[in-house]
């Protein structure tokens, strides 16, 4: 029976293996389906899909492919997408890799305290009994 690693790169393998030693379950190559700059409909295959963080992570194996307008559209439609370039930085990529999760789920906290403080403002009771939640918004 073909493995999912039959068709991954070198690199691609070196980032499946390192997602699964820390623990991270991952999908290869998850659909995303978003519009292009001309507003066609596209399906864009990432090579990881990280459930646990709802993010994505694209190993970047050419010089030549535009990874900034894949970037662009990505943002665009709200993916968390992190290209890797092994090639590149070989050394470094793992913290590279850590340093983008932790700078996403940074940028998703401050929007959640956002979103707890303007509900405090205009609605505190759906709030009540989120307790933790309260502590937390005075941040």
């Amino acid at each position: 029976m073909p493995s999912v690693y039959t068709d991954m790169t070198t690199a691609e393998k070196q980032v499946a293996e390192y997602l699964t030693s820390i623990g991270l379950f991952w999908r290869f190559e998850f659909p995303l389906f978003v519009y292009d700059e001309r507003k066609r409909p596209r399906v864009w295959t990432p090579d990881f899909y990280i459930p646990k963080l709802g993010m994505f992570i694209e190993v970047c194996g050419s010089k030549d492919f535009d990874y900034k307008y894949r970037d662009k559209i990505y943002r665009k439609h709200g993916f968390y997408v992190i290209f890797l370039h092994l090639y590149k930085d070989p050394e470094q990529w793992k913290r590279h890799l850590i340093e983008k999760i932790m700078e996403i789920e940074e940028f998703r906290h401050d929007e959640v305290q956002k979103m707890i403080k303007s509900l405090s403002r205009c609605c505190p009771m759906m709030l009540s009994g989120w307790s933790p939640l309260m502590r937390n918004s005075a941040d």
